[in-house]
């Protein structure tokens, strides 16, 4: 009895490791973004490997989407070049990567029209509580100034986008 336990422990063990393995050669033989383009008017987030498109996805964008976000609670995303600052696995939306907005002259902007610029502004999944139909934030812009994407297309970029990857949120 301890033998054939033994010899299970073994096996597990042994096929635990070779699934390691196999995640790990998985993992590391995707291709990494080097680049992030979001283009608003389009609707359109691509990830680049230097100059070789990987990846497009449709995105929503804040509930007021033209223009650059100025101040905080103006439900605008922001546009300019930023980098992925944070990963968070345990946000309040399935997944989410934070952009380093604000940066010096989005602050500078706040503080001349007398408000503050706002912040955590990410690229993340649905809200892991939704309050409306699938249909609405397929459809829609619906986020604070965020930009969203559906859940699977979120798991792909969170898999394919390391910590520091510059982003250029176009108009």
């Amino acid at each position: 009895m301890v033998r054939t336990l033994r010899r299970w422990s073994l096996w597990l063990v042994l096929l635990s490791s070779c699934a390691a393995v196999a995640r790990a050669d998985a993992y590391s033989a995707l291709p990494m973004a080097t680049r992030i383009l979001v283009e608003k008017s389009d609707r359109r987030l691509t990830l680049f490997d230097n100059d070789r498109v990987l990846r497009r996805y449709r995105v929503a964008l804040g509930v007021e989407p033209v223009g650059p976000k100025q101040v905080e609670g103006d439900q605008r995303t922001p546009e300019g070049r930023y980098r992925i600052v944070a990963r968070n696995p345990r946000s309040d939306f399935f997944l989410s990567l934070l952009v380093s907005y604000p940066d010096v002259r989005d602050s500078e902007r706040a503080r001349r029209l007398g408000a503050k610029p706002g912040g955590a502004i990410m690229i993340h999944g649905l809200p892991n509580q939704p309050r409306q139909s699938p249909e609405y934030y397929a459809k829609t812009d619906w986020t604070d100034g965020c930009i969203a994407l559906s859940n699977a297309d979120m798991m792909e970029v969170w898999m394919l986008v390391p910590e520091n990857t510059p982003i250029e949120i176009r108009p």
